[in-house]
């Protein structure tokens, strides 16, 4: 097996690399995305908390592989008018759909862990930053997100060890991560020894992600208190 890691290593060293930006990107995107989606969502009772109630049902109760799919075969029937955007490059490069279809993915599931810390958060928070002469947008930005943000790490270090893992779904549309490459020397050798060092290199990186992890809920311990 030890073979197959030195003779193989810059292919390795290539699918790490796309399995490790895939993650880490979709992660920070989908962030992004999630928040005003999971501020959204506490907004019970408002149209734009249907909105965003029936885009996280949606993508919450459709397999990942499914949205993959639509995203990297559903846009070529669709390369005419996007061509006449100039966004054709981007949805036929399979890296990028998986990339998209990635952040689409954690951003929903992320908007719900932000909408449980928010709802969690005492409302004479919110009282004490009005009553000191903040608007709503800064009792938000200075006060509600960062205890929420802070409360949310143990669910968000779960949800990025999931995405990391989720990331192995790519290789079936052609990208070359790191199961990509797994699937690529095995139709060349017929040996299962390339799966156990693909297993091999995720566990590795989900336990420097859980090390760092745990370094950041440490640090922050005490916003969420």
């Amino acid at each position: 097996m030890l073979s197959y890691i030195t003779d193989n290593l810059d292919l390795w060293a290539e699918g790490a690399l796309n399995t490790v930006s895939l993650t880490i990107l979709s992660f920070i995107i989908g962030f992004f995305v999630a928040v005003p989606i999971g501020m959204a969502r506490v907004k019970t009772g408002s149209w734009i908390s249907w909105v965003a109630n029936g885009y996280i049902t949606l993508i919450r109760g459709t397999p990942l592989l499914v949205q993959i799919f639509l995203l990297y075969y559903g846009s070529g029937q669709f390369s005419r008018e996007l061509r006449q955007i100039d966004l054709w490059w981007l949805f036929r490069d399979a890296y990028y759909c998986g990339l998209m279809a990635l952040v689409l993915n954690t951003a929903a599931y992320q908007a719900e862990i932000l909408r449980g810390a928010i709802q969690a958060i005492p409302k004479g928070l919110r009282e004490a930053g009005i009553a000191l002469g903040l608007r709503r947008f800064k009792v938000y930005r200075k006060i509600i997100l960062p205890i929420a943000v802070a409360r949310m790490l143990p669910a968000m270090g779960n949800e990025l060890v999931l995405l990391l893992k989720a990331s192995a779904l790519v290789s079936i549309i052609t990208v070359l991560d790191v199961m990509g490459q797994a699937r690529y020397l095995f139709s060349q050798t017929l040996d299962l020894s390339v799966y156990y060092i693909a297993a091999l290199i995720y566990l590795s990186v989900v336990l420097i992600i859980e090390a760092v992890w745990r370094k950041l809920e440490a640090r922050n311990a005490w916003l969420s208190l």
